[in-house]
């Protein structure tokens, strides 16, 4: 959790809003709704839309501030929304340490509660200063989001490992949600379109560096630490930053047999691990990490100083770093 002192997140005010707007007469609707809110989690993206409203002179104590909750609640909306439809797609059987809902519920009522969440968050969205542009911007990105998801698959069915495929896919699944978290707060309080687009460059470039740190820890984290067995990706014939990067070296071909057999064979994954270990992955991958993280910290700059903007500089400091 970022450190501060004098600004505004998400607190257990925001979990009161986000249950309120998630009541359904419906038992299971309201379960699956309660479990999102009773699993908590570090609330990284509203957390990005609440500092973001800060960093343009939004506050608790200012007229509208309700708003500023309410988009932060639009925001874990369609975050929780494509993560119920996400864990029914990877077949997951836990998420933060529960049962997931379609493994409780079934499929249908996943993807219905899903689809809930959308409908309350456009209901939000109406009632907003700037409703139209937020609205365009929240569909634009949930068509990204499918479009990544989908891509991810494609680019495994088809064995089209590329460069482009991968940042679009990556961009899909995590980033084009940080960059609406961030850019969103600007539309709501009508912000200079130069403010949108730094703010809008922070969140995109943060959530690209989060996601290559997350696919960096999937193949070459410790299972201990970062809660799930490694090597997940490989074994779904998924592409990351550091299996490209081995895929261009001296052993790209052996790579690629395990990438199609998706690590099916034992001794798979160790293999490929070792060989990131010893062929310089590891550091070039932390290398473009650094450099993402170093572009989202950059983009802040055009804005004006103060502990909420700080507090995004050290999101995306954090990235050079994390271990789970």
């Amino acid at each position: 959790m970022v450190q501060t002192r004098n600004v505004a997140l998400p607190d257990a005010a925001f979990e009161d809003r986000l249950r309120e707007v998630l009541r359904s007469r419906v038992e299971f609707i309201e379960l699956i709704g309660e479990d999102l809110v009773a699993a908590g989690g570090k609330r990284t993206r509203p957390m990005i839309a609440f500092l973001a409203a800060q960093v343009l002179g939004a506050s608790p104590a200012r007229v509208g501030w309700k708003n500023v909750v309410d988009l932060g609640v639009c925001v874990e909306l369609l975050h929780s929304a494509s993560l119920l439809h996400d864990d029914l797609i990877d077949d997951s059987d836990t998420r933060r340490g529960h049962v997931t809902a379609f493994r409780r519920f079934g499929n249908v009522v996943s993807v219905m509660s899903g689809d809930f969440m959308l409908s309350r968050l456009l209901m939000l969205l109406a009632q907003m200063p700037g409703s139209a542009a937020l609205t365009h911007a929240f569909g634009q990105t949930a068509s990204v989001i499918c479009e990544g998801e989908v891509l991810q698959f494609q680019v495994a069915a088809y064995q089209e490992y590329t460069l482009e495929n991968y940042l679009n896919v990556i961009h899909g699944k995590t980033a084009a949600l940080t960059e609406l978290a961030a850019m969103s707060p600007a539309l709501l309080l009508g912000a200079p379109e130069e403010v949108r687009e730094a703010l809008a460059a922070f969140g995109l470039e943060y959530g690209m560096a989060f996601q290559m740190q997350d696919d960096l820890l999937d193949l070459l984290g410790e299972e201990a630490v970062i809660g799930k067995p490694v090597g997940g990706d490989l074994r779904e014939g998924k592409a990351t930053l550091p299996l490209l990067y081995l895929l261009e070296g001296p052993h790209g071909d052996e790579v690629r047999e395990v990438l199609e057999r998706r690590a099916a064979q034992e001794g798979d994954v160790e293999r490929v691990r070792a060989l990131a270990r010893e062929s310089g992955v590891l550091e070039r991958t932390r290398e473009e990490i650094r450099r993402r993280a170093g572009l989202a910290a950059q983009a802040l700059e055009a804005l004006p100083r103060s502990e909420a903007r700080d507090a995004l500089a050290a999101l995306a400091e954090r990235e050079r770093a994390r271990s789970h």
